[in-house]
């Protein structure tokens, strides 16, 4: 059970029907999002997910010729009232760990902020150590 988890990020070119088809073949290939961010520029936008089966999700996608990267997220659980992701962002902050970007999500039981951080094992560490709950991989 880890706390660093897999993100899928899938390129999508920003025109009209690329998101529709880029969903069809998660649909096709049986992958479930669990959490997801789109992201733009002016010709492209990339599909930040977080999937049921992240491995198997990245092999279904490759063999479909989808332009698919994994990087490490990490889950900070956060109670829905303002002010939920200062205690996260400002540890993280202190001990020096840049966030990239970061997205939420409700889900069954728990609501989280996911995060991409420069440096995974080291914002584990520190927020462990202060008491902040993590989504672990398990609970995806």
């Amino acid at each position: 059970m880890s706390k660093i988890i897999t993100q899928l990020s899938i390129f999508v070119n920003n025109e009209p029907g690329r998101l529709a088809h880029i969903v069809g073949v998660l649909r096709d290939c049986g992958v479930n999002m669990k959490a997801f961010n789109l992201a733009e520029s002016a010709e492209f936008g990339i599909l930040r997910a977080i999937v049921e089966d992240p491995e198997d999700a990245y092999s279904r996608l490759k063999a479909k010729d989808v332009i698919v990267r994994k990087t490490d997220v990490i889950g900070v659980v956060i109670a829905d009232e303002p002010g939920s992701i200062f205690k996260a962002a400002d540890l993280l902050g202190r001990a020096g760990i840049n966030i990239e970007y970061g997205y939420a999500y409700t889900g069954r039981n728990k609501a989280a902020f996911f995060l991409r951080v420069d440096d995974a094992a080291k914002a584990v560490r520190e927020l462990e150590c202060a008491g902040i709950e993590l989504i672990t991989d398990q609970e995806i």
